[in-house]
């Protein structure tokens, strides 16, 4: 007999002083304090095509909060970033920032987005120019700063960083500080990820400007939702043959969706996600975390998710 799956964390309703604004993400439920602090919880939700999915999937908000949160304090001398401190295993608590509307999105090789627009015939991408030449998946000779605009509704667009200073998004200042980091970013990415064995092919920031315009570093990074690895073992002979590559992401999530005839678009259903494909994305994102970081996943309670972490945060605030 197959074990029954564990509890999911689905929503989060947290009591707690001082709480001014709640707002609910794809993935993430953000509570800001009156005390110029940010709560994030990462709830077990997943989101794939702009839509979130019906199910759940156990310890997902787990793998991706400790897995950011190693990343934050990993990259902490790179750029500064809001993350505090990490009193549960889904929470992070940090600086209060007010997003800058761009993602930041750095790519290092010819993969996803890029590559379908390269086969398309474009040669620049959001203002950056890609050489003649390239086939999938070959690595730039420098990585591009590729952004988007961050969308409340709807898909995030390309834009160029002329579109994103003409229409005041950001000013000229800070644009040029969130491309140091972001590129210092992906770089120290690039660095730890070598060590794991993996490449580090793109990834997106996100950045907020704190009430003294600070710029920092804000939500996740490098985690398996934001980022795209190949191993790198390999790596070089698949190039050669024109094989695909093994990667690590949330790309065998789409290409799932895919095979059953969903992407998103009007009149699509969800196909039905049965216990043993939740499983198995538990077991993959698991499986990422461990290879990722070099530390073994000690899977948090499950039960009554909510009460742990509201007791975890009382305890912390004080």
């Amino acid at each position: 007999m197959i074990a029954s799956l564990p509890g999911t964390l689905m929503r989060s309703d947290l009591e707690l002083p001082g709480v001014e604004k709640v707002y609910r993400g794809k993935v993430r439920d953000v509570y800001h304090l009156s005390d110029g602090r940010t709560i994030l919880v990462a709830s077990d939700r997943i989101s794939a095509f702009d839509v979130v999915l019906p199910r759940g999937i156990p310890h997902k908000g787990q793998v991706l909060t400790q897995l950011s949160w190693h990343m934050l304090q990993a990259t902490a001398h790179v750029a500064p970033n809001w993350a505090i401190a990490s009193p549960d295993p889904n929470v992070v608590i940090g600086r209060t920032a007010k997003t800058v509307p761009v993602e930041m999105v750095v790519r290092g090789y010819l993969a996803g987005h890029a590559w379908r627009q390269y086969k398309a015939g474009h040669r620049v991408l959001c203002g950056a120019t890609m050489a003649e030449g390239l086939k999938e998946n070959d690595r730039f000779p420098t990585p591009l700063i590729t952004p988007s605009t961050k969308a409340e509704e709807g898909h995030d667009e390309d834009i160029t960083p002329a579109e994103i200073l003409a229409r005041g998004i950001c000013t000229k200042e800070e644009w040029e500080t969130m491309c140091r980091y972001a590129l210092a970013l992906f770089a120290e990415g690039t660095r730890l990820a070598k060590e794991r064995g993996l490449i580090l092919v793109d990834t997106k920031y996100e950045f907020g400007r704190t009430t003294t315009g600070e710029i920092l570093l804000i939500d996740e990074i490098h985690t398996p939702d934001s980022s795209r690895y190949f191993y790198a073992e390999g790596y070089e002979e698949r190039q050669k043959r024109g094989e695909p590559q093994k990667q690590l992401s949330k790309e065998f999530v789409r290409e799932w969706l895919i095979a059953h005839d969903f992407m998103g678009k009007e009149g699509q259903r969800v196909p039905e996600m049965d216990d043993a494909f939740v499983r198995s994305v538990t077991d993959r994102y698991t499986e990422l975390y461990e290879r990722i970081t070099g530390h073994r996943l000690v899977p948090a309670p499950t039960e009554d998710m909510n009460a742990r972490i509201q007791r975890a945060l009382e305890g912390y605030l004080g």
